[in-house]
């Protein structure tokens, strides 16, 4: 079975975000060896979490996750919005234009949505 899960955060809120990294972790957990395609996509205030500067205390999961090929998207939307640069951002971070796009896209090619 391939998992496909979206795990969506829009709120600038350091439990909320860490709820969704332990959501993934437990999943990957849960099936090791299974075939995956997990996402963290982040939009609103929570893309502010993603900067250097505030992802400090979560930034060796996300790191991990990364390697285990969890893809982390941010809104350049929300990025401009709230004058954030995207310089600033966590290494590995991928852009999407609009999170609000990129999650019905996501649901359309049968991803589930999970929200912490």
């Amino acid at each position: 079975m391939n998992y496909k899960a979206v795990f969506h955060v829009d709120q600038k809120d350091g439990q909320v975000f860490n709820l969704a990294l332990n959501n993934v972790i437990n999943l990957l957990k849960a099936i090791p060896g299974q075939e995956h395609e997990l996402i963290v996509l982040l939009n609103g205030p929570a893309v502010s979490l993603m900067a250097r500067k505030e992802a400090f205390s979560f930034q060796e999961r996300i790191q991990g996750l990364l390697t285990q090929r969890v893809r982390f998207q941010v809104c350049e939307t929300a990025l401009k919005n709230l004058e954030i640069s995207p310089d600033s951002l966590v290494a590995g971070c991928q852009l999407i234009p609009a999170g609000i796009v990129g999650l019905i896209e996501l649901q359309n090619q049968g991803f589930a949505y999970i929200k912490p």
